[in-house]
């Protein structure tokens, strides 16, 4: 019995996947980049206030970050499935590198309920609320590095695969690097604010698109079934 026996059909499995990277763009801004638009460098009065002002929002944020790693392990067995035929091995390292930041992204989002905690807590300090804001940016910091760590075996299966283009996979093992360089760069250099990440990305973009859209060729795909 081939892969493609245990499969669904195969443009239908290959565009579920497509969508759930693409959920990972609403999931991740909203899970990653909205609580930091509510700090006000410098000013505790007025983030905190930020804070209790959007506490809904706030909420829905720890949410979607929860909901991001979730579609993130559901993606990477996905995508395992669908390349582990061009590279049994390079796919396991896949997974592993990929499920390594899961942990690390699930408990950092202890440090916001410990804010939302504070914020109903009038006899603790709410300066606490900047430590523990800051002590999340380094856990999203530290899951980084998975984070782009995974993105170049990803890179090189979609390279090494023929059925799907070949400079999507050159974007994503570039990216990579974005993730990589961003993380070390937080942590030596805290206040340059350049990130390498968000110009590097579209290897992702496109790959999500190019799933969703296109799928895989169903007959290259299958020819490597047979090998």
């Amino acid at each position: 019995m081939t892969n493609a026996n245990k499969l669904p059909p195969l443009k239908s499995f290959a565009r579920l996947a497509g969508f759930m990277y693409f959920l990972l763009i609403p999931l991740g801004i909203l899970g990653i980049m909205y609580i930091p638009m509510l700090v006000v460098d410098g000013d505790l009065t007025a983030t905190v206030a930020n804070l209790r002002d959007n506490e809904g929002m706030f909420k829905l944020s720890m949410l979607a970050a929860l909901l991001v790693q979730l579609v993130d392990i559901i993606l990477v067995l996905m995508l395992y499935r669908l390349f582990v035929s061009v590279n049994q091995n390079v796919a396991k390292i896949l997974v592993l590198l990929a499920v390594l930041g899961v942990p690390i992204a699930l408990l950092n989002e202890v440090n916001h309920g410990a804010i939302l905690l504070i914020l109903d807590s009038p006899d603790i300090s709410e300066s606490f609320v900047l430590l523990f804001l800051g002590i999340h940016q380094y856990g999203i910091i530290i899951a980084g590095i998975f984070w782009g760590l995974w993105l170049f075996p990803m890179g090189y299966l979609v390279y090494k695969s023929n059925f799907m283009p070949k400079i999507i996979g050159i974007a994503l093992m570039i990216g990579c690097f974005g993730y990589i360089a961003d993380s070390f760069i937080y942590i030596l250099l805290p206040d340059i604010g350049f990130q390498f990440a968000q110009f590097l990305f579209i290897g992702e973009v496109m790959m999500a698109f190019w799933l969703l859209i296109m799928g895989v060729n169903e007959e290259k795909w299958l020819s490597l079934q047979q090998v």
